[in-house]
């Protein structure tokens, strides 16, 4: 499926929504929920390209695999919330879509830590004691 054909969906997805959500909100989310799934897998894909691509750098550039691994962590974490986050906001849950904000922010916090603290040591060995 290419961007045209994502953003057609989209699009037919949202006049749907708009007619329904009058007369079945709750389908209405539903099918929003699907559609987002369906452009999800539509995509998957073309993410695990990019995973690759940024593992065959990391591998020419001699990165850890740690970190390298911990980076894709965050940025799945990343989107993952966001995604949650966002599906909540749209079903009126304000306040649950701000506490997936959080949790996705604390776990990425942690996934960061070893490599904040790696960085820190690099910085620490060039200063002259």
């Amino acid at each position: 499926m290419d961007i045209l054909q994502i953003v057609l969906l989209a699009i037919v997805a949202s006049i749907l929504y708009i007619i329904l959500k009058d007369m079945n909100k709750s389908f209405a989310h539903f099918l929003i929920l699907i559609t987002g799934i369906i452009i999800f897998l539509a995509i998957i894909h073309q993410i695990s390209i990019i995973f690759q691509l940024i593992q065959s750098i990391g591998k020419q550039a001699n990165v850890d695999g740690l970190y390298l691994e911990t980076i894709l962590k965050i940025i799945g974490i990343a989107y993952i919330a966001e995604l949650g986050a966002n599906l909540t906001k749209e079903a009126g849950l304000t306040s649950v879509s701000k506490h997936i904000e959080l949790a996705g922010k604390i776990f990425i916090i942690l996934l960061a830590v070893p490599i904040i603290t790696a960085v820190i040591e690099a910085i620490v060995q060039f200063i002259p004691v």
